[in-house]
């Protein structure tokens, strides 16, 4: 039906006849001429209808915004005065001798430009219309050639394509699954896949050797801006390769991208242990684009009278923390600070101390604050050598258990460095190593930091004497603040991961009935391997400077984890339910929706 792309014409084209096929981005009557900006998936060209053409004419004056033509003409080149430096297709134009409507469109509920702000349920609610905005088509075109880039990297180095399961069952990953209920096996479910983790696990037991997959994966969790259920994921898994060497295979992927698509060339990238990320950045995924650091001041403050401090400064489980603005006396006022002592409520934290330095030699007079007088002299002067504070700083203080400091101090962080814009450069990635294997689970118990297949750095009698001090074999890559993707190596024994389910405290019978597959696998030589996996959704995100991760998915899920567009999640009738052995517990609110569906045929 067309012999070439609108947004693919050029003055190379000129004095050749084309045929065109697209939506109708504008229309303009100009004394007697019709202007008819014609566009596709790769942009927009402009189709010039005169009254010569008595018919065609006739047609292009019917024309409406978003109805669907097919045009057929000669391009040719635009009047010096009318070229538009602004669009690759602006100095050309297709003059139309002829013209077929092939569908008409209402009037549509909102713009289409760049222009106009629209609600986001509306562009949800309307997404086959909200995907024809120029934004969006160039984010997922963009999508598309990061997706062709990876596959085309990996397959150069030896990885294989192979799809796993979608209907598994459960297995703790860290968050809820989404259950799918067995018609044919009465009373069970299968689970969508948190990840394919034990099932590329057991292609590096079956000798596949290197393995990748762009996968689809499904969480039932708390939704943010950088979150969805449904979710894409670059996995990849290797066999008889040091975790250096999986690090650096996946970070040659990564820089590739960069340089191919945006042509950003990345130096050494940093290796951060996870304690040092934690300690000075507040965070496991720190945004180094920000110079601010955190400085525990613990050790100055344990003997002052000053509750606030003292009681933090003297419990183990505390942390006491400063954190120094330059320059934050002038770039600060009163309520901003009170709007940043709101900020890090959310995290937990009782309020937010700060010290204003006008003038540092004087430490009597020279320092303003409510909490200066509690603190003495020669603590004062430790505190501002400890920072490394000069006049006109302002030092934010955070004390408290030392979770809520470290969240509450790494997020002002952040929020600092975007209010002020204190960005040093626009790209910033690391790699956070050396995790802990477990976290204390507040009930007397572990949980992984990763997942229960990751490998410590011990062995497993080391491992089970002193769970708390042992690090994992993992490592994160974060850019900007984001995790773009995780991984560690993997348990190859299972005398290892029996281990790593004890302190888990999953039972042997719970072993044998939930991952007897998995410790029967690795009992039959299972080789040394490791993996990760990015957030291919969250990376694209970043590549072409969304704010949401909804702005780079086809179709995306609201924040309530629906479909606004479908409808999704919806009811079922009562025969579906019987067939898959449900019963609803809310039955009146089930035969009230049902009496207003007249397709169940109640």
């Amino acid at each position: 039906m067309r012999s070439q792309y609108c947004g693919a014409l050029n003055a190379s084209h000129i004095n050749q006849e084309v045929t065109l096929c697209g939506w109708v981005d504008g229309r303009r009557d100009h004394g007697g001429v019709i202007f008819i900006d014609l566009r596709d998936r790769e942009g927009v060209v402009q189709v010039v209808f005169d009254p010569d053409g008595k018919e065609n004419f006739a047609l292009a004056d019917k024309v409406r915004g978003e109805y669907v033509l097919q045009v057929t003409g000669k391009v040719r080149a635009r009047a010096a005065a009318t070229v538009n430096p602004n669009m690759p297709t602006g100095e050309i134009e297709v003059y139309g001798t002829a013209l077929t409507i092939l569908n008409e469109a209402k009037t549509i509920p909102f713009p289409l430009d760049g222009y106009t702000t629209v609600g986001e349920e509306t562009r949800l609610k309307y997404r086959f219309l909200d995907l024809r905005r120029a934004e969006m088509q160039k984010n997922l075109r963009f999508r598309s050639k990061v997706t062709s880039a990876i596959r085309n990297y990996l397959d150069r180095n030896g990885f294989l394509d192979v799809e796993t399961p979608i209907l598994t069952r459960a297995t703790p990953e860290g968050a809820r699954d989404y259950l799918v209920p067995s018609r044919t096996h009465d009373g069970k479910f299968f689970a969508l896949p948190q990840s394919p983790q034990l099932f590329k696990q057991l292609l590096m037991v079956a000798g596949y050797d290197r393995y990748y997959q762009i996968a689809k994966c499904f969480r039932d969790e708390d939704l943010r801006a950088d979150r969805q259920p449904e979710f894409t994921q670059i996995d990849i898994e290797t066999s008889f390769m040091s975790q250096e060497q999986i690090m650096e295979v996946t970070e040659g992927m990564f820089r590739e991208l960069f340089k191919d698509l945006l042509n950003i060339e990345f130096a050494e990238i940093k290796h951060m242990p996870f304690s040092e990320a934690i300690a000075k950045y507040g965070s496991d995924k720190p945004d180094m684009r920000i110079p601010l650091q955190l400085v525990d001041i613990k050790d100055l403050v344990t003997e002052v009278e000053f509750k606030v401090f003292a009681g933090p400064a003297n419990d183990p489980k505390s942390r006491v923390t400063a954190l120094k603005v330059p320059g934050g006396n002038e770039k600060l006022t009163r309520k901003q600070i009170d709007d940043y002592t709101k900020f890090v409520s959310i995290y937990g934290a009782k309020g937010l101390a700060y010290i204003k330095v006008n003038d540092k030699s004087d430490l009597e007079e020279g320092l303003q604050s409510p909490i200066v007088k509690n603190l003495p002299v020669p603590v004062r002067a430790a505190i501002l050598e400890r920072v490394g504070a000069e006049n006109g700083d302002l030092i934010f203080f955070g004390a408290d258990k030392h979770k809520i400091v470290t969240e509450a101090l790494g997020a002002l962080r952040c929020k600092l460095g975007a209010d002020l814009n204190l960005y040093t450069t626009e790209w910033a990635p690391l790699w956070v190593v050396d995790f802990p294997m477990f976290e204390d689970d507040d009930k007397g118990g572990w949980t992984s930091i990763h997942h229960p297949f990751t490998s410590p750095s011990c062995t497993p009698e080391q491992l089970v004497a002193s769970p708390g001090d042992a690090l994992s074999r993992a490592y994160d890559l974060v850019l900007n603040g984001t995790e773009l993707g995780g991984g560690s190596v993997r348990i190859h024994s299972p005398e290892m991961q029996q281990a790593v389910f004890q302190i888990l405290g999953i039972s042997p019978e719970e072993q044998r009935e939930k991952f007897g597959f998995l410790l029967d696998a690795l009992s039959y030589g299972a080789p040394p391997h490791g993996g990760l996996a990015f957030g291919l959704d969250r990376l694209i995100m970043l590549m072409v400077g969304a704010s949401s991760i909804r702005d780079v998915i086809a179709f995306p899920k609201t924040q309530s984890a629906a479909c606004v567009m479908t409808d999704a999640p919806g009811t079922v009738d009562e025969l579906q339910l019987r067939e898959l052995h449900i019963r609803l517990r809310n039955q009146k609110k089930a035969a009230d929706t049902a009496t207003e569906s007249p397709e169940y045929g109640m």
